[in-house]
């Protein structure tokens, strides 16, 4: 797919209850960087808990507003990226607490499709920060997102998780997706580089 002519939709307000997805942006810098420091994102997600100050920046270099433009030469499409941003003035879920955190985790959209996407990196791709589980916050944020992803004109939507990452597949059937297969990732894939061995790939029509 060619992506010379691509352009960014806005995909205007993004909210389930508390739950907003934003665009990245500074302002929230310090909610993020306190959501990594937690002592539950520090024992459960150590990759997590390294996230820095000078990386936010970098990453926001590369995409701004959350866009990151495609990268033929990497075999990479756009995606759209975005923060689960708790709002603390929105009331809590019925029999629930809002999370001591106040971003949530992240997600981002992949708009078309090669077959890294289709194998082993996905259209939705997202994180939430271990303070934060619990609350369907990942489930949610794909909700959010499939109008964007039909506007775009995507029928089909590849989901993928490690098969021992239960709660992604939880996720993954609560959606509606349906396990295609599991695959082994190349060794010359930057997965395999960061020890992910096997991929679940999940197929969710729209």
């Amino acid at each position: 797919m060619l992506f010379r002519r691509f352009h960014f939709l806005d995909p205007g307000p993004l909210i389930d209850g508390e739950l907003e997805l934003v665009y990245p942006d500074p302002r929230w810098f310090d909610d993020l960087l306190a959501a990594c420091a937690h002592p539950l994102t520090v024992r459960d997600a150590p990759h997590e808990a390294r996230t820095t100050r000078k990386q936010l920046e970098t990453f926001l270099r590369m995409a701004p507003w959350g866009h990151e433009p495609a990268d033929s030469s990497a075999g990479k499409v756009p995606q759209y990226h975005f923060w689960m941003r708790v709002r603390q003035e929105a009331p809590a879920p019925p029999g629930a607490e809002l999370p001591p955190v106040r971003i949530a985790g992240g997600i981002g959209l992949r708009v078309g499709t090669n077959h890294a996407v289709e194998m082993y990196y996905g259209h939705l791709g997202y994180h939430v920060y271990p303070p934060a589980r619990g609350r369907r916050y990942a489930e949610r944020s794909c909700r959010l997102l499939l109008p964007l992803a039909r506007r775009h004109g995507v029928k089909t939507l590849w989901i993928t998780c490690n098969p021992d990452n239960y709660g992604s597949r939880r996720t993954c059937e609560r959606l509606g997706a349906r396990l295609i297969s599991i695959v082994p990732v190349p060794e010359n894939d930057p997965l395999y580089l960061r020890g992910e061995r096997e991929k679940c790939r999940y197929c969710l029509d729209l």
